[in-house]
């Protein structure tokens, strides 16, 4: 069954009001890799790139005093 209008449009009300948005470019190609890995690890490609962010800036974060 399809969404309706009304429930689009509280989504992306909500979504607004919730959420920041980054845009993320990669090479053609590159995002079907991408997506392959995280589903591999059993997580959606949003998932997959939160967790390197983080794990990243702990890294980052521990060699600094």
């Amino acid at each position: 069954m399809p969404i309706s209008e009304a429930r689009r449009r509280a989504n992306d009300k909500y979504n607004a009001k919730a959420y920041d948005q980054i845009q993320f470019r990669v090479k053609k190609g590159r995002k079907a890799e991408l997506q392959a890995h995280a589903a591999a690890q059993g997580e959606s490609l949003n998932a997959f790139l939160l967790r390197a962010i983080e794990e990243t800036m702990c890294r980052d974060s521990a060699g600094k005093p």
